[in-house]
C-alpha cells in the first residue's frame, strides 16, 4: 500500500469524527432536538464502522494502521469543537464540512487505490463516497431557507 499516510490520515480523522460527532450529538440543541440527536448517533456509528474496517484492511494488506490518539492529533486534518450548546443548523453546517473533507480524502484514496490496483481499497472507497455524497444531500436538503 503505497498511500499508507494517507489512508492513516482518513483513519486518523474517523477517530476524531467518531468523538466530535459524539461532542454535536450530545450538545444540539433547537426544535427538531430528536430527530438531529438520533441522526447524529447514526453518523456517529458509521464512522466508528468505517474507522474499524479502514484500520482492518489495512492489517490485512502487511501495514500498520495508526492507533494512538497521539497519532491521530498530528494526522487529522478535521479538528474538534469545544463543548456547548449547538442549534439545529450549526450543527448540521459541521457535519455538512466534515463530510465535504470526507468526500475528498476518500476520492484521493480510492484513486491511489486504484493505481496499485489495490481493488479492495478502491471498493471500500467508493462505497464511502456514496454514503458521504448520500449525507450531504440530506443535510443540504434539511437546511434548505
Amino acid at each position: 500500500m503505497k498511500n499508507l499516510k494517507t489512508v492513516n490520515q482518513y483513519i486518523a480523522n474517523l477517530a476524531v469524527l467518531n468523538i466530535k460527532t459524539h461532542n454535536l450529538h450530545f450538545n444540539v440543541v433547537g426544535s427538531s432536538f430528536k430527530n438531529v440527536h438520533e441522526y447524529l448517533e447514526s453518523i456517529y456509528n458509521t464512522y466508528f464502522e468505517y474507522y474499524d474496517a479502514v484500520a482492518e484492511l489495512v492489517k490485512m494488506q502487511g501495514q500498520m494502521p495508526s492507533v494512538s490518539t497521539e497519532e491521530y492529533m498530528k494526522a487529522a486534518t478535521i479538528k474538534e469543537v469545544p463543548a456547548k450548546e449547538y442549534p439545529v443548523a450549526e450543527a448540521l453546517d459541521i457535519v455538512l464540512k466534515d463530510l465535504e473533507v470526507m468526500t475528498k480524502a476518500a476520492l484521493k484514496i480510492r484513486e491511489g487505490a486504484e493505481k496499485e490496483d489495490n481493488f479492495l481499497l478502491a471498493n471500500m472507497m467508493e462505497d464511502h463516497v456514496a454514503y458521504y455524497m448520500k449525507q450531504r444531500w440530506f443535510i443540504s436538503a434539511t437546511l434548505y431557507k
